[in-house]
């Protein structure tokens, strides 16, 4: 039963963008567009040459930012605030999945690739706003993206968590196999399940997991 496996657990570490929303908000196509806008006026090419290098660097560096910034030493401040500058309005409060990481016994964080204040406004959209004991973004991990083993580190480090008594829920399965290596529990959240070593639970809802982790 998943809460046995989970009796350990005294960190829960949430990825933020699809985990703590659902994908059907789309609110990172809002982000997307921004970033290929950034990359076109960074660089001075056109729509289809940024969607290809996005695709290159995501593939290659982890996320867009990770690319501009050691292929091009892109200053990662103001890119940041850019992308992130979007409309919450598709965001919802969700009441139910509120009170069940309010239910779970010991310290909560979110640990996203996207910045913090951003993450702060999606947890207010959430409802979720003070359920955290802390949230950390991409700027706490030295601008490293996940899936990097040293974002996780540095993360983990600030945080004082020990892996091996905390538990990872991610929606991209890449993000997972650095916690998983670490001794963390790790939970795929997404619509399709993908049967790999460094997952240990998938679930396509996240609020009905919990549930089963709490009753």
């Amino acid at each position: 039963m998943p809460r046995e496996q989970f009796s350990h657990v005294d960190t829960w570490v949430f990825d933020l963008d699809n985990t703590l929303y659902p994908p059907s908000a789309r609110l990172f196509d809002l982000i997307e567009v921004r970033m290929t806008n950034w990359v076109m006026s960074a660089l001075g090419v056109d729509q289809a040459e940024a969607d290809r290098l996005r695709k290159h660097y995501w593939e290659t560096h982890g996320t867009t930012l990770a690319g501009l910034m050691r292929e091009h030493d892109l200053d990662p401040g103001p890119y940041l605030t850019d992308v992130h500058d979007i409309s919450m309005d598709s965001l919802t409060p969700d009441p139910a999945l509120a009170a069940r990481i309010r239910a779970l016994p010991g310290r909560r964080i979110v640990y996203t690739n996207g910045c913090a204040p951003y993450a702060e406004r999606v947890l207010a959209a959430r409802g979720l706003s003070g359920l955290f004991d802390a949230v950390y973004g991409v700027e706490h991990a030295d601008y490293h993206p996940k899936p990097d083993r040293a974002a996780f580190d540095r993360v983990f480090e600030i945080d004082g968590l020990t892996p091996a008594s905390a538990a990872m829920f991610e929606d991209d399965a890449r993000n997972l196999a650095a916690p998983f290596e670490m001794g963390m529990r790790t939970v795929h959240v997404a619509d399709a399940r993908l049967d790999a070593a460094h997952i240990h639970h998938h679930t396509d809802d996240l609020c009905g997991f919990l549930a089963r982790l709490t009753a």
